[in-house]
């Protein structure tokens, strides 16, 4: 069973800076796609950033320009960049695998951006 585990939230102050990062089990991350969603209180879970297995990349429009995914396939790890913090940004972060069978994620780690 494939397992993604998110690290790396916390409080950070508006305008700052946090680095996501998602580790994974077993042997299909390098041919697998990833991205990253996030879910605040009360709202419905959303799209931030995808990274195909390729490197191509996309990113929601509210997070265009501040946030960089990027992949390490030798440590089965993808990244997510986070500059320019806003509170806006505050929510729950998760980690997603993607293939064509079937999709992962992981359990979550909170960002919360606060003066």
């Amino acid at each position: 069973q494939v397992q993604l585990v998110e690290s790396g939230g916390g409080l950070v102050q508006p305008g700052g800076s946090l680095r996501l990062s998602c580790a994974a089990s077993g042997s299909i991350f390098s041919m697998s796609a990833m991205a990253w969603y996030r879910q605040a209180a009360g709202k419905q879970r959303e799209w931030v950033a995808q990274i195909s297995s390729a490197g191509s990349t996309g990113y929601a429009g509210s997070v265009k320009g501040r946030f960089t995914i990027s992949r390490d396939n030798a440590k089965n790890t993808v990244y997510l960049q986070m500059n320019s913090l806003k509170p806006e940004d505050t929510a729950v972060y998760y980690c997603k695998l993607i293939t064509q069978t079937w999709n992962v994620w992981g359990q979550g780690t909170q960002v919360t951006v606060s003066s």
